[in-house]
């Protein structure tokens, strides 16, 4: 299929094939990222989510004036010291950000890791590759919650659907030459191995510079007993709604079942957990900015005050930055 055909044309000065590490919070893409990023020639931006998020599912790119505004208060966007240049239209300058880092870094191979929305990659970038990793989705519901994303693992499993689902659906639009599936569990437990098949991927030789990161950073090294924790951590019940939830889901990649009975979750139970884990993320937010600042920031999402709406939405980026990894 002729990717540039259905997704456009790139820019005839942009980076013509980046790579773009994909799939689900929490399933493995920081480690992956902070690895290859030590590699001496590979530069991986972090979370590049604000390149694709105002990008509509049909192709349709933002206004410039919509996007400056809001780059203006992503937090993650507000961290990557990076210029915007005005004269540039939106491809040249999302490009941009990842010519930055190139040049920053000193390296011939740049990319960066993109959790959501990032089946609308190609239409800037119609010849990126993509190493997409997977992890067992019942570690990585039960990871979502202490991060105040959910409130049950039954409703943190979203994050984990959402991106499978996606990469299904944009791995059937990409050539086999231009991705390639790494499962966390492998990552952890042949770690030499699969960054191996990850660089010949790339297009670089291995280089055990990449192991630098546990000195520059709070992840320390593979350590494959930190993989299936669900097996220690997840309590019979959480199993049940979990494999009732996503049981097809995972045994189609290959993960086996616990063996405990599959639960069936009905219309009321499930209005349930979603209203569970609507008041656990409520309160967490209490907790992490205070009652003051989570109501006003609450009112403040449902009143057209913009520059009001701003001012708050700067200062819980800045609690947030207090409590990143």
């Amino acid at each position: 299929m002729d990717l540039a055909g259905t997704f456009g044309l790139q820019g005839a000065k942009m980076i013509r094939s980046p790579v773009f590490i994909v799939g689900s919070e929490r399933s493995g893409t920081t480690v992956l990222r902070l690895m290859l990023d030590h590699h001496p020639k590979v530069a991986l931006f972090f979370e590049f989510e604000f390149a694709v998020d105002l990008i509509s599912p049909d192709g349709v790119f933002p206004s410039l004036e919509l996007y400056h505004d809001y780059l203006s208060t992503d937090r993650v966007f507000q961290s990557a010291h990076v210029e915007v240049d005005p004269r540039l239209d939106y491809c040249n300058l999302v490009d941009s950000f990842l010519g930055q880092k190139r040049a920053r870094d000193g390296k011939e191979v740049v990319g960066a890791t993109v959790h959501r929305n990032f089946d609308r990659l190609p239409y800037v970038w119609p010849d990126a590759r993509f190493i997409h990793i997977l992890r067992d989705g019942r570690d990585v519901a039960r990871s979502v919650v202490p991060m105040g994303w959910a409130g049950n693992a039954w409703r943190g499993a979203q994050w984990w659907i959402d991106a499978e689902r996606m990469w299904e659906r944009m791995r059937g639009l990409l050539e086999a030459s231009r991705w390639i599936d790494v499962r966390y569990e492998e990552l952890i437990g042949d770690s030499r191995g699969t960054l191996s098949r990850v660089c010949e991927f790339i297009g670089v030789d291995f280089d055990e510079a990449i192991y630098e990161y546990a000195k520059t950073s709070s992840y320390p090294l593979p350590d494959p007993t930190k993989v299936f924790q669900w097996r220690t951590k997840s309590p019979p019940r959480e199993l049940r709604l979990l494999e009732g939830r996503i049981g097809d889901m995972l045994t189609q990649r290959g993960y086996e079942l616990s063996g405990v009975a599959p639960a069936k979750v009905g219309r009321l139970f499930r209005r349930w957990l979603m209203l569970h884990s609507r008041l656990v993320c409520a309160l967490f937010r209490v907790k992490r900015y205070g009652l003051p600042l989570y109501l006003a920031d609450f009112l403040a999402r449902r009143l057209p005050f913009t520059g009001y709406r701003k001012r708050l939405r700067l200062r819980t980026n800045a609690i947030d930055r207090e409590h990143l990894r």
